[in-house]
């Protein structure tokens, strides 16, 4: 049996295209940024607040740490996954190929606009 096993659009593409992908890849690295912030700010949380007894206040640091962190990487990811996205489709849709030079090319201004900031 040699027929497709969904039925698609006359003159439809069978993958996705890099647009259609970008709000996957946007969502998810701001979900695993939001995962690692979180994890990195309890790790930050319990170390900062070692010599405290388990109280109230120890718990509410340790909880604004992991949320301050989460929602830091979360920002951090998202914010690199938007400007490679759009990139990407940019770069698609002027030079009308869709190959490996636009993923190269999408990864390199993405990291020379974000170090251009002057970050380290």
């Amino acid at each position: 049996q040699d027929t497709d096993e969904f039925i698609l659009p006359t003159g439809a593409n069978k993958t996705r295209g890099r647009f259609e992908l970008a709000f996957f890849t946007i969502g998810g690295c701001c979900m695993t940024g939001a995962a690692f912030g979180a994890l990195n700010g309890l790790r930050l949380g319990l170390k900062e607040t070692q010599n405290m007894a388990w109280s109230k206040p120890r718990n509410v640091q340790i909880l604004n740490m992991v949320t301050r962190q989460g929602a830091l990487w979360a920002n951090t990811l998202g914010s690199l996954a938007l400007l490679y996205s759009a990139f990407g489709v940019l770069i698609e849709k002027t030079r009308g190929a869709e190959d490996d030079l636009n993923t190269i090319a999408a990864g390199t201004l993405t990291g020379m606009l974000y170090k251009s900031t002057g970050k380290v």
